[in-house]
């Protein structure tokens, strides 16, 4: 009897691994991991001004964005590469990431100009190779913080970065998460024009170590110029900081967002209103042009903010009949526009673009009936296999959950 017992626990034990490794944990179980980066930091002092250090303005926005994300996101787990004045060696920073096995990886960091040079503006870096000298002193800069390394010649395979030749294995490298960090850094760009006001100097690219050591999509964000007085004033305030730091949280929820309706077809992630500055933007803003107004919806707590309208065409709010949501199916982005007889779409009559995030949607089909565009999407699965569906509303794009009950709804 005994060793019956023993049999059949040894049984129900290996039927319990067989069903673990049949059925694995969905990945939408496991946590989305952002890596956060406070550029520089112990004997490090990075960029330095007249009243301040880069490495504390780069670590105050990092734990503001930090704890942003937390508050508002309890599926996001977020990693520091330092939450105190210590210095992490380079290569160490895009480790952490890697071992964490991050989603995202946003490294900070505050811009700086010699020969007292008064430039002003925020942008926002990819990886890739610099296309103006501009770019390439921008990476040299931040590359040059290995040189408080004492083995970086060994470390870093005899980079040198104040070597313009060092560079070159830039052009030979292919980022494979290219599209997702141009996305999210067109979408922090965006933020800071419109709600920190600053100046947009846009996305750009160059190479930067800790980028190319990062196995996920990275971005470097460049806050301001500590070296312009003005700047370096607002990023030595309260309010600067703050700003800075909700900007970059908008944009990684509006990321995030994306992310989980190319991957699941929906999303929970919530965009909160946009807010109005506490106090005035100060002269280094004031050329910012100002947003165009949007027409106004009907408040809906899932619904997050339209970053553009459809085609005037899809706008049935503009005949005066009563406007329901109209279904499309997204087949694919690109950063950049695609002519009209491109390959991809061949076959396809209707497909319709919009911008959204920098990077231009294109969308196939469009009706009011959800259940006709669900049957249209099935027969082009096969050509665009992550295609989904997506809803717009009075020329809005909406929450799509929330256009399918609406749509149920009206049956």
């Amino acid at each position: 009897m005994k060793r019956f017992c023993h049999l059949l626990h040894a049984a129900v034990t290996l039927l319990a691994c067989l069903v673990v490794c049949a059925f694995p944990i969905s990945a939408s179980a496991k946590d989305f991991v952002v890596v956060i980066d406070a550029g520089h930091g112990g004997h490090d002092p990075g960029a330095i001004g007249k009243i301040s250090k880069e490495k504390n303005i780069n670590l105050k926005v990092a734990l503001k964005l930090g704890s942003l994300i937390q508050k508002s996101c309890p599926d996001v787990k977020i990693v520091y590469t330092r939450k105190s004045d210590v210095f992490i060696p380079l290569m160490q920073r895009a480790q952490i990431a890697n071992n964490a096995k991050a989603d995202l990886f946003i490294s900070i960091h505050t811009n700086a100009l010699a020969k007292n040079k008064t430039v002003t503006g925020a942008s926002t870096w990819t990886l890739g190779l610099a296309k103006s000298d501009e770019n390439l002193e921008v990476a040299k800069r931040e590359n040059s913080v290995i040189l408080y390394e004492d083995d970086y010649k060994s470390r870093y395979a005899g980079f040198d970065p104040n070597s313009a030749e060092s560079y070159i294995i830039f052009e030979l490298m292919q980022d494979k998460y290219l599209s997702q960090s141009v996305q999210l850094a067109s979408m922090v760009q965006k933020e800071f024009k419109s709600q920190s006001k600053r100046i947009d100097r846009g996305v750009r690219q160059a190479g930067f170590l800790v980028l190319k050591e990062s196995a996920m999509p990275s971005i470097l964000v460049e806050l301001g110029f500590i070296s312009t007085p003005s700047e370096e004033k607002y990023l030595n305030t309260e309010n600067g900081t703050a700003s800075m730091a909700n900007s970059i949280f908008r944009a990684f929820l509006n990321y995030k967002r994306a992310h989980e309706i190319r991957l699941n077809g929906s999303s929970q992630t919530v965009i909160p209103a946009a807010e109005t500055p506490q106090e005035k933007p100060s002269e280094t803003t004031t050329q910012a042009k100002p947003q165009e107004p949007r027409p106004q919806t009907p408040a809906r707590e899932s619904q997050p903010q339209a970053e553009q309208k459809p085609a005037p065409a899809q706008d049935a709010s503009a005949t005066g009949v009563p406007t329901v949501p109209i279904f499309k199916i997204q087949i694919t982005t690109s950063s950049r526009p695609l002519r009209k007889g491109d390959p991809r779409f061949k076959g396809l009559k209707g497909v319709d673009c919009y911008q959204e995030g920098g990077l231009y949607k294109y969308t196939y089909g469009s009706d009011t009936d959800y259940n006709q565009i669900y049957r249209l999407r099935r027969t082009i699965t096969s050509k665009f296999k992550d295609c989904f569906i997506i809803a717009f509303k009075n020329g809005e794009k909406m929450d799509v959950n929330q256009a399918i009950r609406e749509f149920k709804a009206r049956r």
